[in-house]
């Protein structure tokens, strides 16, 4: 008990040691968090180099713990948690997703230490992740990704993907075969459909590398839609159903990363 007590107010500063053990490790979260929610929460935000109540340090220790030990403890979970201890009325109404925020950018700096790029960085804190102990083997298998001779040009149909559903209000989630048109459309399609239970089966094994080596494998089938296919159809519901099969190639693309953040 008495080394859990001195081991959890670890790490004190960068480079600093990490608490060991189940015990220390949850009495310095639980602190941490603590000294995080509730001081944040009350408006002492940091600004500039101010930051009296070390929140960046908390934050970034917390971040050490769950990545480092490795802990598959879910982010917003522990904010939750931290949250319901405090009377309701003392602090903001969106405590959680405000500390989740002023954590990632915490992450942002911490991963940039550990020479991963801006883009690969944003590929993946973009999504607001809360298994912070996953975020480094995506990153792992985004660089591994983006070494592919397809990296780039999928990168850029994701980006166009992104670009198309944005000035789109509503998109059917199903899509209808029947309305498959084109050749080209009939093959995505069949790919989407071939490659989607790989890729759901690679999330739940966590074999990250895997999914994406998968989905350069269609880089030929998407480029070809583009160039052949027009998605913004005259026909209605055969436009909608080419929206429908973009988002879901869309979905199934950024399940790792958002790789449209990916430089060429």
């Amino acid at each position: 008990m008495a080394d859990a007590i001195a081991a959890h107010y670890h790490p004190r500063f960068a480079g600093d040691t990490l608490p060991q053990g189940a015990v220390a490790c949850a009495v310095a979260l639980a602190d941490k968090l603590d000294t995080l929610v509730g001081i944040y929460g009350i408006g002492l935000v940091p600004t500039g180099d101010k930051d009296p109540f070390g929140l960046r340090r908390h934050a970034l220790g917390v971040l050490r713990i769950l990545i480092e030990t490795p802990l598959a403890l879910p982010l917003d979970t522990l904010l939750q948690l931290s949250k319901d201890s405090f009377t309701a009325e003392k602090l903001s109404g969106n405590i959680v997703a405000d500390v989740h925020g002023f954590m990632l950018e915490r992450l942002r700096g911490y991963l940039r230490e550990r020479d991963f790029s801006p883009d690969e960085i944003e590929s993946v804190v973009c999504q607001n992740p809360t298994r912070i102990d996953l975020v480094i083997p995506r990153l792992d298998a985004v660089c591994a990704f983006r070494k592919l001779p397809e990296a780039a040009a999928l990168a850029a149909a994701n980006k166009r993907i992104q670009n198309i559903l944005k000035k789109t209000a509503t998109v059917d989630a199903e899509i209808q075969p029947g309305l498959l048109q084109e050749d080209a459309e009939r093959s995505l399609y069949e790919v989407v459909q071939r490659i989607a239970p790989q890729v759901e089966a690679g999330m739940q094994k966590q074999d990250y590398t895997a999914m994406l080596t998968l989905l350069a494998s269609a880089r030929t089938v998407v480029d070809e839609f583009f160039d052949r296919v027009m998605v913004m159809a005259e026909d209605p519901a055969v436009r909608g159903n080419r929206l429908a099969l973009l988002k879901r190639l869309g979905d199934l693309m950024n399940q790792v990363a958002d790789i449209s953040k990916l430089a060429g």
